[in-house]
């Protein structure tokens, strides 16, 4: 070969190299941007928050210049995150508003699907309160309804606020108004003997304490991502030279240890979102037994019970905890048949496109039905003695943390290849087990009939129920004692379900 050809094809090796580095750093310095950009958009928020609650609280300021600010900080924070994307918040929250104004409440829970999860919460629980019949509904549906068609500006200010614009969480439209128009506050005391007491806190309890620990938390949670996450990726699962020479106990710790170290960022975003809730004065829950405040309305885990979760129901129960709630509400007690399996489908398809992701919820199913056919069958034997017990949730949370870790690898992976290269690599052996769990032990079917809902139904007295059919075409703010009492205990069944 001549020299020149020689020099012509390294120059444009070189070139190509230089091109691709610079792609390469051009993606991670955006990546990287966006990172901070949203950190610090929070942390506005954060501020916005505090301001809010001192200077537009509630016995201040009327409902109407609340939503006003709410809904601009929003749209403002998603165009200094986005920039012009920012317009798809607006565009699908109008699109949205316009089908359910024009295409008739008895229909609009059907086409909501396709939009995000505020929109088609709200869907349903219009559909709830103007279309279905109060005896159809389960108690928390019922507490949930909505019993008017909400303005154009209330809508806005649902989806597109400054506290959960960015990362959220979910909550109801009946919870956020509830908070705007200031009577989020007065919830019911719940007494040591667990019987309701129509006691009502007049003052507005501080979130401050609340907001300091949600913070530390998030200052913990990013400091260990910073410094240890990266030491410990889940890819080096798929790793040959790993899967050639490490022992099986060593895999599954390390498959362990990479996919526990993956969490803290969840822990981050979402604990500094619920944060900025709390700082406006939004998440207060009411007082446990002793009197002490709770801001936990609309958390979305809990980290103490996510690290020690001894049944995989109960680690999906205590994970993005808002997320769970929406796919029971909108999914699970509305499905006709396999609800389990409709209710991980529709996770899979909210979540995105990438294959992992229905991989992990294809798997989950399978964890799900198999975990709970174990407990139904074997946990009796093991809770009469203290000594056995504490044996049997040791074994049982090291069966769920490495059957969860087994089972969102793909999610992280986000690809079909290294997804089945890791679970080939462990010759599938928890699908299999899961496929023998169910093939030897009984699973109870979920009874979803009507009888289930009277059982856990609340006894209500004939006063209470001709009260909720008068008002059944209008959505109530009024100030009377009576019909407060009756949403505030309505809404505290709710939350002990």
């Amino acid at each position: 070969m001549a020299e020149p050809e020689v020099l012509q094809i390294a120059n444009s090796v070189w070139i190509f190299l230089l091109i691709f580095n610079t792609q390469v750093c051009e993606n991670f310095f955006l990546f990287f941007f966006m990172q901070v950009n949203f950190v610090v958009c929070q942390l506005f928020a954060l501020l916005a928050a505090i301001w809010f609650r001192t200077y537009l609280h509630s016995s201040k300021t009327s409902p109407f210049i609340r939503h006003v600010v709410a809904t601009l900080l929003g749209l403002y924070l998603a165009l200094f995150c986005f920039g012009w994307y920012a317009l798809h918040f607006v565009i699908q929250s109008g699109i949205s508003y316009y089908i359910m104004i024009i295409i008739g409440v008895e229909n609009m829970h059907n086409p909501m699907m396709i939009i995000t999860q505020k929109i088609t919460s709200l869907a349903f629980e219009i559909h709830d309160g103007m279309f279905r019949k109060n005896e159809d509904l389960t108690p928390s549906q019922r507490c949930l309804a909505v019993r008017r068609m909400p303005s154009l500006l209330e809508y806005l200010s649902y989806n597109c606020n400054f506290m959960g614009i960015l990362a959220g969480p979910l909550c109801s439209y009946k919870d956020y108004i509830t908070f705007i128009e200031g009577r989020s506050y007065q919830l019911q005391q719940s007494e040591a003997n667990g019987k309701e007491d129509a006691k009502y806190e007049q003052t507005d309890p501080s979130p401050n304490i609340a907001v300091a620990q949600k913070l530390l938390i998030c200052g913990l949670s990013l400091l260990f991502h910073m410094t240890i996450t990266k030491t410990l990726p889940v890819e080096y699962n798929i790793d040959d030279n790993f899967r050639a020479t490490a022992s099986w106990p060593i895999r599954f710790f390390y498959l362990y240890v990479s996919l526990m170290a993956a969490r803290p960022k969840y822990y981050f975003a979402w604990t500094l979102a619920d944060a900025i809730n709390n700082a406006a004065g939004f998440g207060f829950r009411g007082y446990d037994k002793n009197g002490v405040t709770r801001w936990d309305l609309i958390s979305n885990l809990r980290i103490q019970q996510i690290e020690f979760s001894t049944s995989f129901k109960m680690f999906l129960d205590n994970w993005n905890i808002q997320t769970a709630l929406w796919l029971k509400r909108v999914c699970y007690e509305r499905a006709t048949f396999s609800p389990t399996i409709q209710t991980f489908i529709l996770s899979a398809i909210w979540h995105g496109v990438y294959p992992g992701y229905y991989l992990t919820f294809l798997t989950g199913v399978l964890m799900t039905l198999a975990a709970r056919a174990i407990r139904n069958n074997i946990r009796h034997y093991f809770v009469e003695s203290p000594a056995v017990k504490l044996c049997y949730d040791i074994i049982t949370w090291m069966a769920t943390q490495v059957a969860i870790s087994y089972t969102v690898v793909p999610f992280v992976l986000l690809s079909v290849k290294p997804s089945f290269t890791f679970y080939s690599s462990c010759y599938f052996c928890l699908h299999i087990a899961s496929i023998l769990v169910l093939l030897v032990f009984p699973l109870k079917r979920t009874q979803k009939g009507s009888k289930k809902h009277e059982s856990v139904q609340p006894v209500w007295s004939k006063k209470l129920e001709e009260e909720n059919l008068l008002k059944k075409n209008s959505y109530s703010t009024t100030n009377n004692s009576f019909s407060q009492k009756q949403e505030i205990t309505c809404r505290y069944q709710a939350l002990k379900q």
